[in-house]
Parts: C-alpha cells; sequence; structure tokens
C-alpha cells in the first residue's frame, strides 16, 4: 500500500507524491450558459471551518489521526484559507536573508528542524456533491505553506511542496457514497523550506483556496494559446494546443470574438490533435499597458455523437514582446518598466488575499502610473494575471526560489559555491525544475505575463541555467530573467537580461559602458523603509537618457504589516519581534509606497509622478507636452489649464492637444500674462475622458507646473512699540503684541498677541531631524549625533566663562528692536551660532539664522529652528508643496499650492515613528486654534513643520502607539532638511546634493507674528 514517509519530507528529490501534473489555469464549463454566467457545478469549494489539531512538531502531532475510523469531530476548528499563526497557533516570524531557524537549530541544506517546525493536522468531513457523482472526481489545494501530505478515508493519496503553486490530487478511487474524511498535515519547514528563505512574514498552514472539481468526459486539462505577430503587427494568429485527459474522439470548434464580434473561426478534428488549431486575423488590435485590448477565445467541445461536452473561454492578447536590436521591445517599441515588486500580503490575514483586495491594488498601481509588477518571489493567486491582463500591467512572473540565507552563508565564508541550493547540485535539480514548470504550465496563457524569471537571490549554477532553457524550450514569446548572476557569472547567458538590485543611477551608467551586450533592469530599486524614496527621479531620467536602461521594480508594493490591539487596547500595526519571534529582522517589512491597510503613503505622491508618461513644463508664454507613451495620443485625455495667484485661483481653461506617443508638442498659453502684483502659478493637468476599470471619469494621471512672478511692494511692518529692558528680560510691546527675551540664558521665551500666550518654550536653534530607516541604515545617528546633543544642549553660556556679558546683544532702532543671542554647542570640534530676533511695531519677528562653518565640523541633517505651541494650536495651513510630506530630494510630484489639515495628520504611518510632515518650498504657513488665532510663520521658500511631537520623541519610540499624550504643537522652521535618500536601507547616504553644505557660512531667515 502506498503509505507516507515523514523522512522523506527532508529529501530534496521527494517533492511531489501523487500529484496530478501542472496544467494551465483556464476555466471550462458544461454549456454556454454555465459559461455566460461564470458559475459551474463542476467545482465545489471546501473553503470555511477544518477540524485542527497542532504541535510544535511532527512527534509530538496526533499520530493515526488521518484512519477513517478516528474520530476527530471533537477536535477545535480553523479557518480555511487561512495560516495557523494568524488564527493564534504559534507566532508569526518575520525574518529577511536569514533562515528562520538559525541560531535555533544546526542543520544543513535537505535538513529541517526537529525541535521546533510546526505541524498542523487537518480533517474536513464532506460528502460527494450531486453533480459529481460516478464522475472523476479531484481536489485542488491552489496554496499550502510549506508541505502538505493528504488522506482520504484512510489512504494516503499523496504529498507536495513548493508552496505557491497548485497541489492537486485524484480522490475519485477512494471516495464513498456517504461521508467522507479528508485528513491532511501540513509542516512549516519541509527540504523545499531552503528554496523559500524570501524577505516576508514565516507562516504555514493552507493559506489559499481548497475546492473539490470534476471533469467533462471529454476533457481539455491543459490549454497552450500562443498569439503571435507578423513583423508589421498587422496580421495575428493564435495557435491553439489541446491536451485531454482521455483519448479524444469528436470535434473542437474555435471562435474568436472581440466585443462579442466574431473574428475568425476554424474547426478541429479531435483525432488529429498532432497539429495546434490556428486562427487568423488581420489587423488586430494589440494588447499593451496602455491599451490592454483583449479577444475572447470560445472553444466547444464536441464529442462522437456531436454532443457539447466542454465550453473553454479563454482571454488572448495579441502582443510581440522581442529583443529588438538590443532592446526589449513591446509591439515594436522599447518598453520601459515603471515597476513595483508586490508581496501578496494583507495586514489582517497575511498571505491570505481576499479578490477585493487584488483588485484594489492593481486599481492603485493603474492610479498611481504603475505599469509592471514582479510577483515577489513566487506565483502569485491566478486572479491577479486575470487582472492584469484586463488593466494592463506588466508582469515578471518569479519562480518560487529563493535561498537568500546560504548566499549570506556563502558570503561569510560558510559554506563553498558548490554547497549552493539549487546551484549545482544533482539533488536540487528536479525540484527546482518543478517549480519552473508549475509557475510556467498555470500562467502561460496570461498576456500580461512578459518575462519568466527564474527566483531570487540565490546566486547562479547549472540548475538556474537549466531551468531558463526550458523557460526558452516551451516559450519563444518571452524573455527569462534571473538577478542572482550578477553574483555568479559563471552562466551569464542564464538570463536574457542584465538585472541587478539597488545600484546606484552612476554605476548603472559606468556598466554600460563597459557591457552592452544586454538590456538592464533593476528588478529591485529605489528601496521603500519607511521615509524614503529619495533621488528616485534620478532613474527615470536616465532610461531617457541611456537606451538600454529600461526601468525597474521598486522595492516593494505593501508593507508587510499585522494589525492587532495593543494592551491598552489601540490598534497597531506589529512588526518583526513584535511576536516575541528571534531571530527577526523587525521593521525591514516595512517597504510599500501603500501602508499594510492600503492607505497610500506619502512616497506614492513622488512615485505617481516620476512615472507619469506626459512631462510638462509650462511658462507665462507657452506649454510643452512630452508624450512618453508608446501607443497612446495626449489628445485621449482632457488637458486643463489653471491658473493661481498667490495659491488662490484665477483662471482655468481646456485646451486641445494632441502630441503623438513619443514625441513633444508646443501649445501657447490659453491666458495673457498678468499684471497684478503676486506669484503666479500654472498647473497643466491631464485627466481621463472616459470611466475606466480603475479610476472615473476626470481622475488626473500627470500634470506640470510653471511660475512667474510679478513685483509689488512689500507689506509694511511700522507700529509703534516700546521697549522695557529689565534686569534679567527685555521686554518689547506693541498695539497688540509683547515680546519678552531672556537675558540671562534662554532667549526668546514668551510672544502674546491680542492677550494670549503663542509660546510654550524658548525658541530654540535646531541641527536634528527624528532618523528614518535609511538614515539608521547608513549610520547617520552614529555620524552626526553631536547635532542632536547640539541640538539639545546649545547654551548662551560657556564652560569656561559661564555667561557672556554682551550675550544677548540689544539694539534698539527707529522702527524696530534688535536682539541678537550667541549659542554655544557641544560639538567638537567647538561651534556656535546666532540667532537674532528683529521686532518690529505690527508684531512681526523676524529670525535670522547665522553659522559660520568649523573647519573639521561635518554636515549637519538640518539647519533651522524649533518652537513649541499648545496643543490647542492644532490646525495648519500653508502656502508651499503638497499635499503629501516633502522633502529636497523627494519634492517633483507636490503641487505648489494651498493646503489645509490637521497638525496630526501630518504624522505619517510609518511603521517606526521616524522624521515626517515636512513641507519644502513654504512661503507662508498658519498655525492656528479652532478661534482662529495662532501666529503666521513667512519665509523665502522655507521648510516647515508642525508636528504633535519632537524629533527626540519620535525617534524614541519603537511603533507609534507608544508615543507620549500629546502636549504641544511642534514647529520646526529651516532653511533645509538633508534628503530622505532611498537607493538603498542598509548603507547609501543621502546624495551629496540634497546635504546640507557646511563648508560656507549659513543663513536662515522668516518671520512670524500673531493673527486671529
Amino acid at each position: 500500500m502506498h503509505t507516507f514517509d515523514y523522512n522523506k519530507v527532508k529529501d530534496p528529490t521527494y517533492y511531489s507524491d501523487g500529484c496530478l501534473v501542472p496544467h494551465s489555469d483556464h476555466k471550462y464549463y458544461n454549456s454556454i450558459k454555465e459559461c455566460e454566467d461564470g458559475q459551474t457545478e463542476m467545482k465545489e469549494s471546501l473553503n470555511g471551518l477544518w477540524k485542527f489539531s497542532y504541535a510544535e512538531n511532527y512527534e509530538k502531532s496526533v499520530k493515526g489521526f488521518e484512519a477513517a475510523d478516528y474520530d476527530c469531530k471533537d477536535w477545535t476548528e480553523i479557518k480555511v484559507p487561512a495560516h495557523i499563526q494568524i488564527e493564534g497557533y504559534g507566532s508569526p516570524a518575520y525574518v529577511n536573508t536569514q533562515y528562520p531557524w538559525d541560531g535555533r537549530e544546526n542543520i544543513t541544506p535537505g535538513e529541517i528542524p526537529v525541535h521546533f517546525n510546526p505541524t498542523a493536522s487537518y480533517v474536513k468531513y464532506f460528502s460527494v456533491p450531486d453533480a459529481m457523482k460516478g464522475k472523476p472526481v479531484f481536489i485542488s489545494f491552489q496554496g499550502v505553506e510549506s508541505a502538505i501530505a493528504l488522506w482520504c478515508n484512510g489512504q494516503f493519496i499523496g504529498y507536495s511542496e513548493d508552496s505557491f503553486t497548485p497541489a492537486e490530487f485524484e480522490l475519485t478511487k477512494v471516495l464513498t457514497d456517504g461521508e467522507n474524511k479528508l485528513a491532511a498535515q501540513v509542516f512549516q519547514w519541509s527540504s523545499g523550506s531552503w528554496m523559500e528563505d524570501q524577505d516576508f512574514y514565516r507562516f504555514s498552514g493552507i493559506f489559499r483556496d481548497v475546492y473539490l472539481y470534476t471533469v467533462p468526459e471529454l476533457h481539455v486539462y491543459d490549454l497552450k494559446v500562443i498569439p503571435t505577430l507578423n513583423e508589421l503587427m498587422n496580421k495575428g494568429s493564435v495557435k491553439v494546443d489541446m491536451k485531454f485527459r482521455n483519448q479524444p474522439a469528436g470535434r473542437a470548434l474555435l471562435t474568436l470574438y472581440r466585443y462579442g464580434q466574431e473574428q475568425a473561426s476554424t474547426e478541429k478534428c479531435l483525432n488529429l490533435l498532432e497539429e495546434a488549431a490556428e486562427l487568423d486575423i488581420s489587423a488586430p488590435e494589440l494588447w499593451s499597458a496602455e491599451n490592454p485590448a483583449l479577444y475572447d477565445l470560445l472553444i466547444k467541445i464536441y464529442d462522437q455523437n456531436d454532443q457539447l461536452c466542454e465550453v473553454i473561454k479563454q482571454n488572448i492578447g495579441f502582443r510581440r514582446f522581442e529583443l529588438k536590436d538590443g532592446l526589449m521591445c513591446i509591439n515594436g517599441k522599447r518598453i520601459v518598466f515603471h515597476g513595483t515588486n508586490r508581496h501578496e500580503f494583507c495586514c489582517d490575514s497575511g498571505r491570505v488575499i481576499s479578490r477585493e483586495i487584488i483588485e484594489q491594488d492593481i486599481r492603485i498601481m493603474k492610479q498611481n502610473n504603475i505599469n509592471a509588477l514582479r510577483t515577489s518571489h513566487y506565483p502569485n493567486q491566478s486572479y491577479l494575471y486575470e487582472l492584469c491582463d484586463e488593466y494592463g500591467i506588466y508582469v515578471i512572473d518569479e519562480t518560487n526560489i529563493e535561498t537568500h540565507g546560504l548566499w549570506d552563508a556563502y558570503l561569510c565564508g560558510k559554506i563553498t559555491l558548490d554547497e549552493m541550493v539549487p546551484g549545482d547540485q544533482t539533488d536540487w535539480r528536479e525540484a527546482a525544475l518543478a517549480r519552473a514548470d508549475a509557475m510556467y504550465q498555470r500562467d502561460k496563457n496570461h498576456p500580461s505575463v512578459l518575462i519568466w524569471s527564474c527566483g531570487n537571490e540565490s546566486l547562479g549554477g547549472k540548475n538556474f541555467y537549466d531551468m531558463s532553457n526550458y523557460f526558452r524550450e516551451q516559450d519563444a514569446t518571452r524573455l527569462v530573467h534571473y538577478e542572482g548572476i550578477k553574483s555568479d557569472r559563471r552562466y551569464n547567458d542564464t538570463s536574457d537580461i542584465e538585472s541587478q538590485m539597488y545600484t546606484p543611477v552612476a554605476e548603472i551608467e559606468e556598466f554600460l559602458k563597459n557591457d552592452r551586450s544586454k538590456p538592464f533592469i533593476c528588478c529591485e530599486y529605489m528601496h521603500s523603509m519607511g521615509n524614503a524614496n529619495g533621488a528616485v527621479h534620478k532613474y527615470i531620467e536616465l532610461t531617457e537618457r541611456e537606451p538600454l536602461f529600461q526601468g525597474g521594480f521598486i522595492w516593494d508594493f505593501v508593507d508587510q504589516t499585522i494589525r492587532r490591539k495593543d494592551r491598552y487596547g489601540q490598534e497597531e500595526f506589529t512588526y518583526g519581534g513584535d511576536y516575541d519571534e528571534h531571530p527577526c529582522d523587525y521593521n525591514f517589512c516595512g517597504n510599500g509606497i501603500v501602508y499594510g491597510d492600503r492607505r497610500l503613503s506619502p512616497k506614492m505622491q513622488e512615485i505617481k509622478y516620476i512615472y507619469q508618461n506626459l512631462v510638462i513644463s509650462a511658462n507665462a508664454d507657452q506649454i510643452t507636452v512630452k508624450n512618453k507613451n508608446l501607443f497612446t495620443s495626449s489628445s485621449d485625455f482632457y488637458c486643463v489649464v489653471s491658473l493661481h495667484r498667490d495659491g488662490r485661483i484665477v483662471k482655468s481653461e481646456n485646451i486641445e492637444t494632441d502630441v503623438a506617443p513619443l514625441t513633444t508638442g508646443t501649445y501657447p498659453m490659453p491666458f495673457a500674462k498678468e499684471t497684478e502684483a503676486g506669484e503666479y502659478v500654472i498647473t497643466v493637468s491631464f485627466l481621463l475622458k472616459e470611466d475606466t476599470p480603475w479610476a472615473k471619469k476626470g481622475y488626473e494621471i500627470a500634470f506640470g507646473q510653471g511660475i512667474y512672478e510679478v513685483k509689488g511692494s512689500e507689506r509694511s511692518k511700522a507700529g509703534l512699540f516700546e521697549v522695557i529692558e529689565g534686569a534679567c528680560n527685555i521686554g518689547v510691546r506693541g498695539e497688540h503684541f509683547e515680546v519678552l527675551f531672556d537675558r540671562r540664558k534662554y532667549g526668546l521665551v514668551s510672544y502674546r498677541y491680542d492677550g494670549k500666550e503663542m509660546l510654550k518654550t524658548t525658541v530654540q536653534p535646531n541641527f536634528w531631524r527624528a532618523p528614518v530607516d535609511d538614515d539608521i541604515g547608513n549610520l547617520m545617528p552614529l555620524r552626526y549625533a553631536q547635532w542632536k546633543i547640539a541640538s539639545a544642549y546649545a547654551s548662551c553660556f560657556t564652560p569656561e566663562k559661564g555667561r557672556e556679558p554682551d550675550n544677548p546683544v540689544l539694539e534698539v532702532k527707529e522702527d524696530c528692536t534688535v536682539i541678537r543671542y550667541t549659542y554655544y554647542m557641544p560639538t567638537s570640534p567647538r561651534s556656535s551660532c546666532d540667532l537674532t530676533y528683529t521686532v518690529y511695531g505690527d508684531g512681526t519677528v523676524a529670525v535670522k539664522l547665522s553659522y559660520q562653518p568649523v573647519p573639521g565640523l561635518g554636515d549637519m541633517p538640518e539647519f533651522g529652528t524649533m518652537f513649541k505651541m499648545s496643543a490647542d494650536f492644532d490646525n495648519l495651513e500653508w502656502y508651499g508643496n503638497g499635499p503629501e510630506e516633502t522633502y529636497c530630494d523627494r519634492e517633483k510630484g507636490a503641487k505648489l499650492g494651498i493646503y489645509r489639515n490637521k497638525v496630526k495628520d501630518n504624522m505619517a504611518a510609518y511603521l517606526m515613528p521616524q522624521e515626517c510632515g515636512n513641507k519644502t518650498e513654504v512661503r507662508y504657513a498658519k498655525v492656528t486654534d479652532d478661534a482662529g488665532k495662532g501666529l503666521l510663520f513667512e519665509g523665502n521658500r522655507m521648510n516647515f513643520s508642525a508636528l504633535p511631537y519632537t524629533p527626540h520623541e519620535l525617534e524614541n519610540a519603537m511603533h507609534p502607539n507608544e508615543l507620549p499624550q500629546v502636549h504641544y504643537t511642534v514647529i520646526r522652521a529651516s532653511l533645509k532638511q538633508m534628503g530622505i535618500a532611498g537607493d538603498d536601507a542598509w548603507g547609501a547616504r543621502t546624495h551629496e546634493e540634497y546635504l546640507l553644505d557646511v563648508s560656507k557660512p549659513l543663513e536662515f531667515e522668516f518671520s512670524f507674528r500673531g493673527i486671529d
């Protein structure tokens, strides 16, 4: 009798036992009506509650539970699909490159953990549906992590590894007429787990759909459609290869439709299937991400008595993807991937992803000009590919292989190249090829899939080379990708594409000077951990000047974070280590341009802009539109031109444009240049003309802005004032205001307007920001720590003399009063700065911060000042870049305008609190209470932020819910803040041009005054 041997779970050659051969994911029906309804009685879901038993390892699991007479009906229940760790058994564990058992169990590839290897025993009692009785019955597990052994009515059915492709078995011979018992045992770690060391949460269990299915007597179990185009792309052909479960006899009628209209038809005798059926079509509409034109292929299978047995509906996309003159081209045009990597992840259910969430993800991508995704680092649910076909998303489909932990061990000298998995090892070859085959067979008919990927971060070797050749043998319409050969060039032809990760722009350019043998992509780039994505525009600029660089894929799309309640009932988003799991890699799972709950991160503002295909510039006289679309004219969109003066709308007008793909057009400005004094902002927006599946008519897909200024007279600051020189303080009083300066050591301590105190603490020079994740990765806190100390402990005293007798310096002028403080800072070498206040009669306080360079003292994170106001001042209005936070290296996607929000809304929801909420190019900002009282800050394109917390408070919390209760509104006005970087989060620094140049004197001037 066929039995299960647990010892084989650690054998890399034992990865599939009793499984059906992989096949296409096409849909089939009994009748035309079923096909039209999209429903079939040949499929029965087994999702729902299953009986369940959990054990920490196999030895502790219930023995013999799979027997038909072993009663499991009193067992507890668990949801299917679900991860057992999300359901309360064991803990979620996030690790990146290291294996999750590292340091816990000393094992080598092929061996599996013994002491802790969660073993889940599932039981489902069911009856065969009436529609399946007397027919063959199969079961499909769409995803089980990481290995499953299956029994039915006590008989061993089979075993499967590969968590992310279907495991299917036939049950026909073991089923009974009454109640049947299905038993499954799922092992978190098997030999296959050595090839599943992806950067993700480690879960286990049955996490995708489970269903029974049957098939018609005459059944196409595998369908392969190959749409092709001639060189001129004015003629198309579809080859249709059908594999039947049994020896067929009858005929197949194949008809191609577009918009319900027949385009081509052919008939094929099933006795003569040595050659594929073929349909030809003239002038087909071509599929691309810009225009995802799909045809419907309807296949009707008739038996030898001419009875309709089966109906198949398959989407077809005519597109030509190829290497042409050394470039990747879609339908004859050079493609640029504006892509993102995407883990399947939901903050409430892990990798158990609903169709609604998948569709939401694709809509978000389309709305933000993302045209491509990489299924990092495993095949996704089939529904994703259907949506990519329909919505228009280019896909790199990636085999479920990653052995990053072994790669790290190799780099550390712990193992040799010969020990890499799968590498050159013959014991791992068939399992690796099986994973490639399972992905290929399931996904081969999706036009959205342009590239097959052999896996991720596993070095190279003969096995990867064999996988790549397998893809080429099966499919001449796509290319093969594998990045791992960058670190192991022995089989450089494994990849048709030079693919690298996080390579800086300058290094890409240097590489392509010396090696132009392949097109170049970054399969991972623009690392988006926390507050990141600085200077990412440089990559897009490179795609325009270097043809061989054809874009890349952001790491990554969604934060991998799990939502739960903390001990006080507050909602929190957790990351590595929050479940006391170790080893772990902490918040490195928070790399998304959307948060775990699918809210857009502020980073998306920049991504949408740099990925837009209509590049617009404008001045007072004309508008220039560069159309980077390959197939779409600008005339397909509304163009709206608006004019604002000092942030307020003046005029708006629609104009007609018709800029052909890959050309540039210029149009006259529809408005005459204004003469009234003010700053004028021209905004040119391109909007959808019609509803699409991903956005409504009127949605903005691209914009550009231009600015011009008409000079006018400055506002008068005149007014009567008096100066009160006390022994300890200097006071300045006007009609509506009072300002108080501490002579001894503190500085500006009080500003009252209309009788209301505006300040809660002394105004201080500030040189620090809460480190962002990129800062932590490149050791910014270690390098710049003295600037935090300088911000906290700058003093008007010196250690040697105490208070200087001429500090502060007071000068009373006819129209103003000037008070200058010198602050001595605890840096090495010693430094100082001057903070000068000029008080005018209308209550305006002009502030100037000055710093003279000190040889040997490096650059600083920020150069500005910090105020604290009462938290009652919780309304912010600013005229500057927005609506999302901006930084000097991440502001291209912002629009200059007037924006309003609550101070708390400027706290971005990064997994770990860090610098956030900054605004660049700020002309003015108002911070007010609900009655409208507060302060107006004015500056020359300054940086400005208003948050509930100081930088120190932000960096002192590991999670947002650890931040203290709000007492203040913290204002930071600065000349500049260093960029937030983003090439990677483990060493890459802010680009030099986005640092503060401390080799020259620094001066920052702004003003504030009370308002009511």
